[in-house]
């Protein structure tokens, strides 16, 4: 099974939807509809001997383009940051990064406008030519166009693909979001905008959304460094269905179809509206995370004897967090685990002599990292990305002696 599987199959479809439908609507918004004439002209909507099949496949060359350009943005975050997972655990970085976070926000609640100098978009406008060729190079620079609108959410999507150490997820997330920008575009091709809707107020809402969306993923880095918010999660249905009602109570006040351009009272609501949505969504998210049950976690491997299964993780980690959720809590392998084998959790979220030496002597330098002993205390079995499903690690768990 492929790394893109294995995310899929334990909850990171999730991921991939979530960027999908960022990109689609970051498409909606009024930075992109500037470049609609331009985009027509390369889909050939003012030549009469176009077809639309043809005007798809230049459609379709524009995205691999916009494709192209954000997975390298991907591949280039995650290689930066894969070996500076460790900075979510420290204040001084992660304080500025959330502030980041609320100011890419702010824009997009229209506080003020992140836009490219005139003669940068006038150059970029000017790139490509005609055919499908042209069509490709335009689209590796029409992302850019449109960054007043794109570049806020696409920091935080490559902020956070930084932190997980994977380039096939960096890859694929970033060019998953060019594909939720390319439905647009498809549609031109096929439509020629006959049928789009006009730019208008509504697009403000979608701003609104993106902006809780990114003040979520704030709240999100926020996590290793509050032991408050780490407390905050539960798995509870109540939990869920609390977070949920504040989500829906935001909707309802005005937290996505007021604007902080209106009448004072008007802005009151958008403001109550949009903070009762960021709680409810950041609950959502910690339930999520929340695992379901919890092994008797020890902390120091003991002598050879038994079989011992050996966790290294980090708050800041998210795989981690994907293995307490889908296979720590699966109740067989916790059954499995409690008759044979003592369980060991190194938490590296900082990092302290013991967990250092731990990592020195089983030989981990990444995470996720799960490895199993057998009883002579010998690796067995080591795990860490892609996850296994929870009937593989079972057997895996029933296999060591």
């Amino acid at each position: 099974m492929g790394e893109f599987e294995a995310l899929q199959s334990h909850g990171w479809l999730w991921a991939y939807l979530g960027v999908f439908a960022a990109g689609f609507l970051t498409s909606l918004t009024p930075c992109v509809y500037p470049m609609i004439p331009i985009v027509l002209g390369i889909f050939g909507a003012k030549d009469a001997s176009a077809t639309r099949l043809r005007a798809f496949g230049l459609a379709t060359m524009y995205v691999l383009g916009m494709g192209t350009m954000y997975s390298g943005l991907g591949v280039v975050a995650t290689v930066a940051g894969k070996k500076a997972g460790t900075l979510l655990a420290e204040p001084l970085f992660v304080v500025p990064v959330v502030i980041f976070y609320a100011i890419l926000a702010a824009s997009m609640f229209g506080a003020f406008d992140l836009n490219l100098p005139s003669s940068w978009q006038d150059k970029l406008n000017r790139v490509g030519g005609r055919g499908f060729g042209g069509a490709f190079a335009m689209g590796l620079v029409g992302g850019l166009t449109a960054a007043p609108c794109t570049g806020p959410i696409l920091a935080g999507i490559l902020a956070f693909v930084a932190t997980t150490g994977s380039i096939g997820l960096g890859f694929s997330l970033l060019f998953t979001y060019a594909l939720g920008m390319g439905v647009l575009f498809w549609a031109l091709a096929v439509f020629a905008a006959t049928a789009l809707p006009k730019s208008g107020r509504w697009m403000e809402a979608v701003k609104s959304i993106a902006a809780i969306a990114l003040l979520v993923m704030g709240v999100y880095f926020l996590r290793p460094i509050w032991p408050g918010l780490r407390a905050a999660g539960s798995a509870a249905p109540r939990y869920l269905l609390g977070a949920g009602l504040l989500l829906v109570a935001g909707v309802a006040i005005g937290g996505v179809h007021l604007s902080f351009h209106d009448a004072w009272k008007a802005r009151v609501r958008k403001g109550i509206g949009a903070l009762l949505m960021t709680a409810g969504a950041v609950g959502i998210v910690f339930w999520f995370l929340t695992p379901r049950g919890e092994l008797a976690w020890a902390h120091e491997v003991p002598p050879p004897g038994k079989p011992v299964l050996v966790d290294f993780g980090a708050e800041w980690c998210a795989p981690c967090k994907l293995y307490d959720k889908q296979i720590f809590s699966d109740p067989d392998v916790q059954t499995e685990v409690a008759a044979r084998f003592v369980a060991v959790r190194y938490d590296l979220t900082s990092i302290e002599p013991d967990e250092e030496a731990a990592q020195g002597r089983f030989d981990v330098d990444t995470l996720p990292a799960v490895l199993l002993l057998d009883s002579a205390g010998k690796i067995a079995r080591r795990f860490g990305e892609p996850l296994p499903s929870p009937g593989d690690f079972l057997r895996a768990l029933k296999d060591v002696e």
